[in-house]
């Protein structure tokens, strides 16, 4: 294993990274990680469930030219994530048909739902592909990916649908 290490070249990558950060967890953050791994199934099933809400909402407005989500019949992949998938996601994404410019004021305009440029926790979060996980891509390569200017992806947390809706129709009345 360590001469193919070698070979990769990241084996001085490797050496800092334990050097740093230790090979294992101290026992109070093992400690907490467990604690949470406790209650995660029920997270995400209510995240999931909130999540399939939120989707339908965004699919029956007039601002997106479409909404991509697992369990929804319209996604292009559906026969596949049903074979596969017992349960839906936690993740939406979401194209504005005013590209950019409409993704950045409906993101900015929300009130509950935080923009960040990682996604998956207990709040929903809300991030812009083009600028932040695949801005080094050339228009073109993000193209070739599906991932335009007016994608957005929304990662759906714990908070109550009824709320993340009212904040999502507040931000989304800006655009009109």
């Amino acid at each position: 294993m360590r001469q193919r290490l070698l070979l990769l070249g990241i084996d001085a990558h490797i050496k800092t990274l334990l050097r740093q950060t230790g090979p294992a967890l101290s026992p109070f953050n093992a400690w907490v990680l467990l604690k949470g791994l406790e209650t995660l199934p029920l997270r995400v099933e209510r995240q999931t469930r909130s999540a399939a809400t939120l989707a339908d909402f965004l699919a029956g407005r007039d601002e997106f030219s479409r909404v991509i989500y697992c369990e929804r019949a319209d996604h292009p992949q559906a026969d596949i994530i049903k074979r596969q998938m017992s349960g839906g996601s936690t993740l939406i994404a979401f194209e504005l048909k005013g590209g950019k410019a409409a993704a950045f004021k409906m993101m900015n305009a929300l009130e509950l739902i935080r923009i960040s440029n990682n996604l998956g926790d207990a709040k929903s979060l809300i991030t812009h592909p083009a600028t932040t996980t695949h801005q080094r891509f050339t228009p073109e390569e993000r193209a070739e990916m599906d991932i335009g200017d007016g994608l957005v992806r929304l990662s759906v947390g714990l908070e109550h649908p009824d709320d993340l809706i009212a904040d999502l129709r507040q931000a989304l009345s800006g655009l009109s």
